[in-house]
Order: structure tokens, then C-alpha cells, then sequence
């Protein structure tokens, strides 16, 4: 389905956006830029737009900086999925090894050096291992995502875009505050299905958030 291609093209523009923003990461900006533009109207699109907007007004040190300062230095901009679900604790080990297991299941194995938590490595197996399945992990792992959201927009991040892009590509409306969120974790996330139409109606401009 063309709505999944889309959600493809969403997950794997998030996954090498969110990562560390070296030369091989800024080298493939142009082809994201490409993919980007041609998504049909809505947030993902104009989110990551805003995103790439960004990195091509920042000069590369400064992208550098604020990622380290974002993401290395904040404790609530944390890439890592199980640590919002599970802190640093003998349940999150065991998360791990249950992620490793499910993407050998559908033939993804993990360098050495990865975490199978880390969301550029969920996005990359979403985008191009099992789609319909990575969409799934995304949805269990809502209620981290979206307090990961928040904290971003909180500091003022311009990742916070990137995070919405993959957002709305989830069933039901984001949280607005950090309570919210907490009582999806407490809850869970809707149980609709992912993956079919991820782009419904283009909103209006902040209908959203």
C-alpha cells in the first residue's frame, strides 16, 4: 500500500535524523531532504521539513553541540526506548534480550555495539525489516516516546519535530503534558491497528499539539 511506503519513508528520515550528526549522517541529508518532499501533506511532512530546515541554517559544530547537549547530557531526552519503560534496572536487561529475539525473528541481526533499544535502530528496523511489526514496538513503547517528546519540546529541541513525525504516524492523539503521558504509560496506548493508514486528513497547522 502506498500509505505504507509512506510510513517507510517517515521511519527511516527519523532514524538517521535522530542520530549523532557526523559527516556520514549530514552526507545523506539531500536524499532524506528528496524522500521528505515527497510525502503527502501533513505532520510528518512538515514536521521533518521543519527538522531539515534547521540542520540547513546550522553549521555543522553547532548541530554537534546541541546534540550532545541534548541527548547525552539531558536525562529526559533518553533515545533509549526500554529506559522510559523500564529505568536502569534488572527488568530492562531481560527487555533487551526479549527486543534482540524478536528482530532476529525477522532476520535483523544487531552489531555488537548497537542497543536494540535505541530509537534510530527501532525506526531503521521499522522502515526496513517489518514494517508491520516495527510500527507495533513503536506503539508498545508509546507512552516513552511521547514523555521523550515533551521533554524535547521542553527544552526547546528542534528534535522535538522529528519525534512528532513519528508520533503521528500512531494511532490516537499525543498527550499535551507530561500527566497525560504518564497515564498512557499507566494505561497503555490504543490498541487500534498501525501501519494501515498512518496519514489521515492533513491537520491545520497545530490542530495536533
Amino acid at each position: 500500500m502506498i500509505a505504507e511506503r509512506h510510513a517507510a519513508v517517515v521511519c527511516q528520515a527519523a532514524a538517521i535524523l535522530l542520530q549523532y550528526p557526523d559527516e556520514g549522517v549530514r552526507d545523506r541529508i539531500p536524499l532524506v531532504a528528496e524522500a521528505v518532499a515527497g510525502l503527502p501533506p501533513g505532520t510528518p511532512r512538515s514536521a521533518l521539513t521543519r527538522f531539515l530546515d534547521h540542520l540547513a541554517a546550522t553549521p555543522p559544530r553547532d548541530l554537534a553541540e546541541t546534540y550532545v547537549a541534548t541527548f547525552d547530557r539531558r536525562r529526559r531526552c533518553c533515545l533509549y526506548l526500554t529506559w522510559w519503560s523500564d529505568g536502569e534496572t534488572r527488568r530492562r536487561g531481560q527487555a533487551l534480550a526479549t527486543l534482540k529475539a524478536r528482530y532476529r525473528r525477522h532476520g535483523l541481526e544487531l552489531g555488537s555495539n548497537e542497543l536494540p533499544d535505541f530509537l534510530p535502530v527501532v525506526l531503521e528496523y521499522t522502515a526496513t525489516g517489518d514494517l508491520a511489526d516495527g510500527l507495533a514496538l513503536l506503539q508498545e513503547h508509546r507512552a516513552g516516546i511521547e514523555l521523550l517528546r515533551l521533554a524535547l519540546r521542553d527544552a526547546g529541541s528542534p528534535h522535538t519535530a522529528v519525534v512528532e513525525a513519528v508520533c503521528a504516524l500512531l494511532p490516537g492523539p499525543s498527550p499535551q503534558d507530561r500527566a497525560a503521558a504518564q497515564r498512557l504509560a499507566r494505561t497503555g496506548p490504543p490498541q487500534e491497528t498501525v501501519g494501515l493508514e498512518p496519514f489521515g486528513p492533513a491537520p491545520s497547522e497545530g490542530a495536533r499539539r
